[in-house]
């Protein structure tokens, strides 16, 4: 490792000086420098210096008190930095890059543009006009906030005498409290805004009210700065999102029925063996998918085989967004393109159901075509298959449903994965592999380790496919950071266990579930990938669920040849195991009657939510009543204990998934008509739990059925629009739909 000395800065220097103090434009890069060897007595002698390159280097932070007065161009890119706030000790400073700096953020951004006000060029972005909004609006917008917060809640809690207990306790309150509390901007901001309400808090409290806060105050507790998603909004992501112009009309109700062949028309493929492929037909039509080829694609995806070697080990670098280097430049401008000129927004009027009352009130307000194959507006058959919202590493105290539960969801389908902002339609990110087809996406929080042994929280998103792989993204830093040959044929789903971060299971058309450790990537992204345990299936697994009351125990799958269970418990030293248990329900007299179970869920920690290609047919049976955990032997027949069924369309047609939401007690289904059915079931739900709980003998109808509005694309309708998945955040203020056509619709409750 190079240390720095006299000689090295003189000979370093461009062009090479005789004396510090003549020095104008240093190159310190390549050097591999830490943070320790940037010594402020040595520095402190560059009073001229103008220009430094401090890039391909290891520091984690700049030290506070390099005094380079004069300072006016500063390159950090490809380093370790994880705060920039002591770049404030550079005034002068007009240009900054900081690219391929993994632990650095949008909020970062926002924080440089703010403390240094003469920077006119981050990353080689203009960000002269956001700079002067961050500086100027968006303090302006939180010292009002501030203010009220204080006079609202706090201005008669101080005596008119009071002592300086009273006062450092008052000042703790305060700045919780407006921490929490006060909200303005995205929530992928919330770091920045909260950074910045405590530095305006305690302003206020310092010249408004005379209170000095900085003698006494406690150290500030270390927050994560990636605790939520980050807005970074790439233009290339933003010009991929196709303007859709809806025209709100009353729906046409006298559509002639299509049989389930011709609504596949538009997707299917010319030859024989492309047909095979699509599994979306109707169950009388294709009883047998062909395992390797899962889903319609535009095109026969060609195999490629990536870099890597032995099974289980991965090759780091692929870079997310679009494989490309971590341009954090291409990404800050979406922020402010997207406040001015939003594209991708439709707001319009449902069409309602007059035959039901509707105790929900909902209305859309975007739909986007952000899958598009070859960024084509003209695409409207890649279909979209999964979504998942961003979990929040830390919602604080705050009760507002919309700021305590992520509104950044995930939604795959073609060759991309999309982060979208539910509030704001806007594409945070876009994640593309041109050769996949992504089927499923799960999400996980991970505790790694960033530098000097010290921990941080981040989420980390897994996507699966055609190809069999597991890519593993590390959202906050736009990268993919490494990949896990699962399977040799396509992934159907995936799914993190809720107590163990890094087992995450992979159920496939090669009719396998394995159960894989991901490992936690070190400061470097290496990492090591393992399987725990195969479980065997006797069909293609399409959905999968642990059980809540036992997730490290048991495991359930809908597969196409009904509803199985599996004992997964990690202490057993059966690493291949068959199936405990197959669930019969009414009408399946046995295996060779069964149903393809295509939708699983559970509602709360006993009922579940199961949907089969029996056409209008959604269970809801109890898992406590249905298993019997004390039996012996595997491949047991048990009937399920059905609790009520649900009134859902008469279709046969199959892949139209279900989803719950368990904190609200809701079910949501969609159908082959593009719309909605979703059923609030916290009427029910006690009745159940209870010993003697009987089943409902009338179906349960819909509380509500959100019917497709009527939209035109260039003037033009889309194709017939079949309702893949369905999905809402935790708290019910969110619904995202994802369709065949290429359209991702997202509802808000209101």
């Amino acid at each position: 490792m190079s240390k720095i000395t006299t000689e090295l800065l003189l000979e370093r220097a461009v062009p090479r000086s005789t004396r510090l103090r003549k020095i104008e434009t240093l190159n310190l890069s390549k050097l591999q420098l830490k943070t320790g060897d940037l010594d402020p007595r040595l520095f402190s002698r560059l009073r001229h210096l103008q220009k430094l390159d401090l890039s391909d280097n290891l520091l984690d932070k700049f030290p506070n008190s390099l005094t380079l007065p004069d300072l006016r161009v500063l390159n950090c890119n490809n380093n370790k930095l994880e705060d920039v706030t002591a770049l404030k000790q550079f005034p002068l400073l007009e240009e900054l890059t900081y690219e391929n700096n993994v632990y650095l953020t949008l909020n970062d951004d926002y924080k440089v543009m703010f403390l240094l006000q003469n920077l006119r060029l981050l990353n080689g972005k203009d960000i002269t006009k956001l700079a002067n909004h961050v500086r100027r609006v968006n303090s302006h917008k939180l010292t009002s906030k501030v203010t009220a917060h204080w006079k609202k809640f706090f201005s008669d809690q101080l005596p008119e005498k009071y002592t300086a207990e009273q006062v450092k306790s008052i000042k703790k309150k305060f700045l919780k409290s407006v921490q929490t509390n006060v909200v303005y901007g995205p929530s992928s901001l919330s770091e920045f805004t909260r950074w910045r309400v405590k530095m305006i808090a305690e302003e206020f409290l310092a010249n408004s009210l005379g209170l000095e806060l900085n003698s006494d105050t406690e150290p500030e507790e270390k927050t994560d700065e990636n605790e939520e998603e980050s807005t970074e909004s790439p233009r290339e992501a933003a010009e991929e999102v196709a303007p859709v112009t809806v025209t709100p009309s009353k729906r046409k109700r006298n559509h002639p029925k299509s049989s389930p062949g011709n609504k596949r028309s538009k997707t299917q493929a010319n030859t024989e063996e492309e047909a095979e492929a699509n599994p979306r037909k109707s169950s009388h039509v294709e009883d047998d998918p062909a395992p390797d080829k899962p889903r319609t694609s535009n095109q026969p995806a060609k195999e490629a085989t990536p870099e890597q070697g032995a099974e289980g080990t991965q090759k780091n670098g692929e870079q997310f967004p679009k494989g490309q280097s971590n341009r954090r430049s291409s990404q800050m401008t979406g922020e402010q393109k997207n406040q001015e000129q939003d594209n991708s927004v439709v707001t319009l009027t449902p069409v309602k159901n007059s035959k039901r009352k509707e105790d929900v009130s909902a209305e859309p307000l975007h739909f986007l075509q952000c899958h598009s194959k070859g960024n084509s507006r003209e695409d409207f058959k890649t279909q979209l298959w999964s979504c998942v919202f961003e979990p929040v590493l830390d919602s604080g105290a705050r009760k507002d449903p919309i700021v305590s539960s992520s509104r950044t969801v995930a939604t795959c389908g073609g060759e991309s994965v999309c982060l979208i902002d539910c509030e704001t339609g806007t594409v945070l990110k876009k994640y593309k592999v041109a050769t996949e087809e992504f089927f499923s996406v799960a999400w996980t929080t991970l505790t790694m380790v960033i530098s000097d042994s010290r921990k941080k929280a981040h989420n980390i998103l897994a996507a699966a496919g055609r190809r069999g792989i597991v890519k593993l993204i590390h959202v906050a830093a736009d990268f993919c950071y490494g990949e896990i040959k699962a399977h040799k044929k396509p992934i159907a789903t995936v799914c993190f266990s809720p107590t163990q971060e890094t087992h995450l299971f992979t159920a496939s058309y090669d009719k396998r579930i394995a159960l894989w450790d991901i490992g936690i990537p070190d400061c470097d992204y290496n990492f090591k990938a393992s399987q725990l345990l195969v479980l065997e299936t006797a069909s293609i697994p399409l959905r999968i669920a642990l059980v809540p009351t036992c997730p490290e125990q048991y495991l359930l799958a809908g597969c196409e040849d009904g509803c199985f269970a599996w004992n997964i418990k990690l202490d057993k030293g059966q690493k291949s195991r068959p199936f405990e248990a197959i669930f019969q329900f009414p009408g399946e007299e046995s295996l060779t009657t069964s149903h393809r179970v295509d939708g699983l869920a559970f509602l709360n920690d006993d009922v579940v939510v199961s949907k089969s290609s029996k056409p209008g047919c959604i269970y809801l049976w109890s898992w406590s009543k249905s298993f019997d955990a004390k039996g012996k032997g595997c491949q047991r027949t048990m009937s399920a204990v059905i609790l009520a069924e649900l009134e859902w369309s008469t279709t046969d047609m199959s892949y139209l998934t279900l989803s719950t939401c368990p904190a609200k007690e809701y079910v949501f289904c969609g159908d082959e008509k593009g719309s909605v059915w979703m059923y609030n079931l916290s009427t029910y739900t006690t009745s159940w739990g209870s010993p003697k709980g009987k089943r409902s003998e009338r179906r349960i109808s819909p509380t509500q059925i959100l019917t497709w509005p009527e939209l035109r694309v260039n003037g033009e309708q889309p194709p017939e629009i079949l309702v893949n998945n369905v999905v809402a955040d935790p708290a019910f203020t969110y619904l995202v739909v994802l369709t065949s056509v290429n359209i991702t619709a997202i509802w808000k409750k209101s």
